[in-house]
Formats: structure tokens, C-alpha cells, sequence
């Protein structure tokens, strides 16, 4: 089959497209044909400085829309020709950017109806990162007030919707030229951060989905009230000490790796076939051309996600 693959750290043009053998489901597996691959910013960070996944030859990539091809011993949930959607193993099941994959079959969930595989595969990770980030960490309900950063990014427009889905109050950081695509979303309240800062303006929160690391945690305790919760999704960036200052403040502070979750999918999918989640699509690519979205992604002009197709 052929898959994008690596044998050096470095910019987009280390990718490069190989022959390798196809994958053969094990006991509880899927084989799924990959109908289309998800990129995101965790994909071109693990390029440049092999991150979590240490030295290449690899291949990117973690979430996938496609057709089961074959399943292992075991198997009960899928079948072949079932359309699923799903994550691979954060960070260790890589792999999303080929022809097929493997992967325990409760990493998948029937795609959901009435959209296609280019929409379904932009939903996995961020979505699941933001479902587990809002709902399992910080417990948003109705009625809470939740701060998300990069609302327009993937984790962030997906978070934006999760978030009103359940009640909440939400505000969102942007460029004020995302701000009628956030509102659309069913944002309540946005600032520009380029004019405003918004530790000086968002009070009473109880929940800030921090995706953008830096010097935000640290300014984003300012936002919360106390007994709230400060999610980081960016662990190689989270302040060594803002869980110290968190607890002065009573603040809960947490940093989350997302999981393959197949009952959130399963949730997902109720909230996009309810008309209540959907996929900001910002660029379709080609496998082949999986340099080409690394560079549009890092140029970071884009909003929502990137994804590769796969004839």
C-alpha cells in the first residue's frame, strides 16, 4: 500500500510517499481502507522534532474515515464495508496518512450519517480532545461559563459547539475576522486579542480550554473564578508553575493528552447528526500532497481543519 512516510526530522519536504506492506488486523481489530486522513498541528510538530514518537522512519497522522476492510478474532462491533470514523492511539498508533490501517476496533465508530468521509475525518481528534477536555476534566454543564482559546482552530470550533450543546455560556478568543464564523457557531461572547487582552475583560469563568500554551495559562487564572478548572492541551508548553499558582487561586489545573473513546464518538456522532456538530473544513488535499497541507497548516491562516483524501 502506499503511505506517507519520513526518515528524517525536518520541514514539510521530508514527507515523502512510499511502498510499504499492508497491515493485517490482530485479535479485536479493524482493517480499515482509509477514505480520508485528518491533519493537525500535533502532525507538523511531530515531523519537526519527533516529539513523543522519537526518532523516524514514521508515518503521521491519527484520525481516519474510511470502510472496514477485515476484521480480527473477536471482533463483534464492525463489519466489512461498515463506514467508521476514529482515532488512532495517541501518540503511539500513528499512522493515519495511508491507504489502510489498523486499530482496536473500539477506536472507530460508525461515520455519521449524512456527512462524508472528508468531514467525518476532520472530526476525531480535536473533537474528542475537546469533548474529553470540556465534559471529562473541567464537567461543563447548563449553565456554566467557559472561556475557549483559538475558538476558531479545530480543537477550538469544535469546543465552541460542544460546549453550547450542553448548556454553556461560551466566550471565545479570535481575530476579529472569525468572529461571524464563531457567532455561527453559537459563540456568546468574542474578543479580538489583537486589540484587547482578555484577562482584562473575562471574568467569572468556570472553565478555560487553554490550546494555545504560553504565557495564557498563567493569564487565563485571572479569568476563572475560584473552585474553576484551566485545561492545557499543549503540555510541551504548559508554565512549570501554574499548577502552584492555580492552587493558591483555588484553581483546578490540568494538562490532557487525548484517548481513543468510543463512547464519545458515539456522542459525537448523536451531536452531528442532531445538527449540533459540524467540521469547519478550510483545505482538501490529496495523500500525495501531504507537504502541501503541513505548509498550509503552519502558516496558521487557516480555520478549521486540513484533511488528505485517498483515491
Amino acid at each position: 500500500m502506499r503511505a506517507i512516510s519520513q526518515d528524517t526530522l525536518g520541514g514539510p519536504e521530508v514527507l515523502k510517499t512510499v511502498e510499504v506492506d499492508r497491515p493485517e488486523p490482530g485479535p479485536t481489530e479493524v482493517l480499515v481502507r482509509v477514505r480520508a486522513a485528518g491533519v493537525n498541528p500535533t502532525d507538523w510538530k511531530h515531523r519537526t522534532n519527533g516529539g513523543l514518537l522519537g526518532p523516524p522512519p514514521f508515518t503521521l497522522g491519527w484520525d481516519v474515515s474510511g470502510v472496514v476492510e477485515a476484521v480480527g478474532l473477536g471482533t463483534t462491533i464492525h463489519k466489512p464495508g461498515d463506514e467508521v470514523f476514529g482515532m488512532l492511539r495517541y501518540p503511539l498508533g500513528h499512522g493515519a496518512y495511508a491507504e489502510y490501517v489498523t486499530a482496536p476496533a473500539r477506536h472507530f465508530a460508525r461515520k455519521p450519517a449524512g456527512i462524508d468521509h472528508v468531514h467525518a475525518a476532520a472530526i476525531p481528534l480535536a473533537a474528542l480532545t475537546a469533548w474529553q477536555a470540556l465534559v471529562d476534566t473541567a464537567g461543563v454543564r447548563a449553565g456554566s461559563r467557559v472561556l475557549v482559546h483559538a475558538a476558531a482552530g479545530g480543537v477550538g470550533h469544535f469546543a465552541v459547539q460542544i460546549a453550547k450543546a450542553r448548556g454553556a455560556h461560551v466566550i471565545g478568543t479570535a481575530s476579529a475576522a472569525k468572529h461571524d464564523f464563531l457567532r455561527g457557531l453559537g459563540a456568546d461572547e468574542l474578543v479580538d486579542y489583537r486589540a484587547q487582552d482578555f484577562a482584562e475583560v473575562v471574568r467569572g469563568v468556570d472553565a478555560v480550554i487553554d490550546t494555545m500554551g504560553g504565557d495564557y495559562g498563567p493569564r487565563s487564572l485571572r479569568t476563572l473564578r475560584e473552585g474553576g478548572t484551566i485545561v492545557s492541551l499543549t503540555l510541551s508548553l504548559l508554565d512549570p508553575g501554574l499548577d502552584e499558582e492555580a492552587a493558591r487561586r483555588g484553581i483546578r489545573s490540568a494538562a490532557m493528552l487525548v484517548e481513543p473513546d468510543h463512547a464519545a464518538l458515539r456522542a459525537l456522532v448523536a451531536l452531528a447528526e442532531a445538527d449540533r456538530l459540524r467540521s469547519e473544513i478550510a483545505a482538501v488535499l490529496p495523500l500525495a500532497d501531504a507537504a502541501k497541507a503541513h505548509e498550509l497548516g503552519e502558516s496558521g491562516h487557516t480555520t478549521g481543519k486540513i484533511v488528505l483524501t485517498v483515491p
